[in-house]
């Protein structure tokens, strides 16, 4: 690695703004997924006008122990308007996200910055389309929330139940009212008018959250600067996780910090199992009973209704995952995953204990 990708934000003063926007991607060992991103967002040129000179893209390396270093800077050489930066090393008191959108805000000279996860794949004409609804809605900040992408059985199953409970704490109409204290965003597309971000500090302002892209939200709100947020399919998809071991150590990261009754909703889910697996035992147990009354009132009969209707409300609540239909109907499979998760997040938050994620130790 060259000296020259070394920048650290306390060099550089802040850009005025010479172009339009600065697309900005952290990565950390995203060696499989970080050329998927780039292609996708450098095809954006066709409806961005020209990248190096209308808009740009800075990547920042964040301290990466596999091939992504190497990816970047071949990416960077073939392609005009590609920067790579290397993160500073990393401050006592940051999460290492915070730090290199940190170092890359620094040197941006966009009027707008997009803050995207290097697990991101954008549909073509999405950038500019972004730019309209922002400007349209009279946003600061313009969050979408992406087509997640799964694979494998338990990721199916799982994710599904995470979506939907966030969809139903964080409802984007609510989030987007400016009359609601409620503030939420999906740190995957973060789209900042370039001085409001500034004026709330950027990422400085929230450099030890974990959930950084809540915390700006939040700032935002409370600036009163305009935040719109909503699930945005039409513009993106995201793989979250690679692999289970991952999504679980990512989870137990952040869902105590997502969800303030962790404990509570472990307990809800629990009994949401329980109803599922148990009512239709004691239903057939009953209608098999020699002492049953006649079959048509028996409390079986009743029993079996009930649990209908638990089933109908249970699926219609996991229907607001906007996930597909099969890894919906597969979602009661992970319930006693997802209520553990929860317990363990809340366990681990509330003892201040350090949760591991990207090589790293994190604390709330």
């Amino acid at each position: 690695m060259s000296d020259d990708r070394i920048h650290t934000p306390d060099e550089t003063p802040e850009q005025t703004p010479t172009c339009l926007l600065s697309v900005i991607v952290p990565a950390r060992n995203e060696a499989d997924c970080i050329a998927a991103c780039l292609q996708s967002l450098i095809a954006q040129s066709e409806s961005i006008f020209l990248l190096g000179t209308d808009w740009e893209l800075l990547v920042v390396d964040d301290h990466s122990t596999d091939a992504t270093a190497s990816i970047l800077d071949s990416i960077a050489r073939s392609t005009p308007g590609v920067t790579v930066l290397a993160a500073r090393p990393l401050p006592p008191g940051w999460t290492g996200k915070a730090n290199a959108c940190h170092t890359a805000a620094s040197r941006a000279r966009g009027q707008w910055l997009l803050f995207t996860d290097a697990d991101t794949v954008h549909q073509a004409g999405s950038l500019r389309r972004a730019l309209h609804e922002a400007e349209k809605h009279s946003a600061s900040l313009l969050s979408y929330s992406p087509r997640q992408l799964v694979s494998g059985l338990t990721q199916r199953a799982l994710m599904p139940l995470i979506f939907c409970e966030l969809a139903l704490a964080y409802p984007p109409a609510k989030v987007s009212d400016p009359s609601l204290r409620l503030a939420a965003a999906n740190g995957q597309f973060l789209l900042f008018r370039a001085s409001a971000y500034r004026e709330i500090g950027g990422h400085a302002a929230v450099h030890a959250a974990i959930l950084e892209d809540v915390e700006l939200a939040s700032l935002i709100k409370r600036r009163k600067l305009g935040l719109r947020f909503r699930y945005a399919p039409d513009a993106l998809a995201a793989r979250m996780y690679r692999t289970t071991a991952t999504m679980l150590e990512g989870w137990t990261k952040n869902l105590a910090l997502l969800f303030a009754n962790s404990l509570t909703l472990a307990a809800w889910r629990l009994l949401d199992l329980a109803l599922l697996v148990l009512l239709p035992i004691l239903a057939a147990l009953y209608w098999h009973s020699s002492e049953r009354a006649i079959p048509w009132f028996s409390a079986g009969f009743l029993i079996a209704l009930f649990w209908l209707r638990t089933l109908w409300r249970f699926y219609a609540r996991v229907a607001k995952s906007n996930f597909p239909f099969f890894d919906c109907l597969l979602s009661p499979l992970a319930l006693p995953l997802f209520a553990a998760l929860l317990a363990r997040s809340g366990y681990l938050h509330r003892l201040g204990r350090a949760i591991p994620w990207k090589g790293r130790e994190y604390k709330s």
